[in-house]
């Protein structure tokens, strides 16, 4: 089955917002074995969206169309493609229950406008919003697969992937049934890990092995389809074992894993706790550790350092280190490290200090990073290099930031984990 994506919405052609769920889609489509060759986005209008529709219908066996179906008037989505099939529109109740409760929940009246949410295409299989009001829906006409989603990410995703993409699973593939696990490995660049696994992606079959790259990271998604789960989870676990031969200590996590929550999850396992001294990053690992759920039991908190003053008055950096090194030093980063692993009692300390750029800091060029660490068993540092945009450079530094406290929690063997 080949697919197309028709994203709707006026506010993604001005640049307004992303097309964050293209992406998202393509992925799980992916995962079923559904080719994704078109990514079409429209604005709020019914002449140009009916034009999309007939072009894709010529091209794509699945048409999957994003936003459109809210309550306002250029919320046409709906109205379009009924006019264009020859159906009609009719209300769901449960949909309509379930908007009328939405409004009660938060003490807000209802307008008659919203009941336009509970509209569905007449005869499709209705997908439940479980994290808004407009529901999805999902059908078949003259020998095309149509699903309407909602436009906000946060509502999407946890529709298709609880709702529409089992039902499309079905209907692909009937009694069989798709499972797929992430590898997830930092410090290694995509090209040099496919080179690495190039005979395995070459020869794959069933499961199938996909990789993709984001900044600093690489994943590797596997996907097998059998008749019974357990037998895909034998075939996945014969390729991860080949695949961690090559590159298994590069590996951190799996699935839902992110650099962040592996190190919240490491702290909570061994009962231990992190403190930060951040001056380029001005916050931002602390941020990221605090974002996952369960960050209070292991971050103490820490201390934003930006000037070389604040170094001395907040951490107790001697004025005479920093006379001699400078701010962005090996020197500065250890005691930064080990000042506010004491003064927060915690049992690791980092630190991030350095010139994010565009412009040279402290003597040293800009992208210079330096990174220390604090544990029971002593400190270390680690310099970085960085070439990108000030940002970029301050998130890259974060994210080794992360892998580096991921390596020291577990005693070197981030690919045993």
């Amino acid at each position: 089955m080949n697919a197309e994506i028709i994203a709707v919405g006026s506010e993604l052609l001005l640049g307004q917002i992303t097309n964050t769920n293209a992406r998202f889609l393509s992925g799980h489509l992916a995962e079923l074995g559904i080719n994704v060759y078109y990514h079409t986005v429209v604005g709020d209008n019914p002449q140009r969206l009916e034009h999309a529709l007939t072009i894709a219908e010529e091209r794509a066996d699945l048409i999957i169309l994003t936003g459109g179906l809210g309550p306002t008037k250029d919320d046409l989505t709906k109205e379009t493609i009924v006019r264009h099939i020859g159906s009609e529109l009719v209300m769901d109740e449960e949909a309509l229950a379930s908007i009328e409760a939405f409004f009660a929940r938060y003490g807000r009246p209802m307008t008659e406008n919203n009941k336009k949410q509970a509209l569905v295409v007449k005869d499709s299989t209705v997908l439940p919003n479980h994290h808004g009001m407009a529901p999805g829906m999902l059908f078949e006409k003259d020998r095309h697969v149509y699903m309407l989603l909602p436009g906000p990410p946060k509502e999407i995703e946890p529709m298709f992937q609880f709702e529409g993409k089992p039902k499309l699973a079905r209907m692909l593939h009937k009694e069989q049934v798709i499972v797929s696990h992430v590898l997830r490995f930092y410090g290694i660049g995509e090209a040099e890990l496919e080179d690495r696994i190039q005979d395995i992606l070459e020869t794959q079959s069933n499961p199938t092995i996909a990789p993709l790259a984001s900044d600093g990271e690489v994943t590797l998604r596997i996907s097998a389809k059998t008749d019974a789960e357990h037998e895909a989870w034998e075939l996945i676990g014969l390729a991860k074992k080949q695949l961690l031969e090559r590159a298994g200590n590069y590996l951190y996590g799996y699935d839902d894993d992110s650099l962040a929550s592996k190190v919240v999850e490491l702290l909570t396992a061994q009962s231990k706790t992190i403190a930060a001294a951040e001056s380029l990053t001005a916050g931002l690992f602390m941020s990221e550790i605090a974002a996952i759920p369960g960050a209070s039991a292991v971050l103490a908190g820490g201390a934003v350092t930006y000037t070389e003053q604040a170094k001395i008055q907040q951490l107790g950096v001697s004025a005479e280190l920093l006379a001699q090194y400078g701010p962005a030093s090996p020197e500065c980063a250890e005691a930064m490290a080990s000042n506010v692993r004491d003064r927060m009692g915690t049992d690791v300390g980092v630190s991030l200090t350095g010139a994010a750029g565009p412009e040279a800091h402290g003597g040293q060029p800009a992208g210079t990073v330096w990174i220390g660490f604090a544990t029971e068993e002593g400190t270390e540092t680690h310099e970085l290099h960085l070439l990108g945009m000030r940002n970029t450079n301050r998130l890259r530094a974060v994210k080794l930031a992360l892998h580096h406290t991921i390596r020291i929690l577990t005693q070197g063997e981030v690919g045993k984990i």
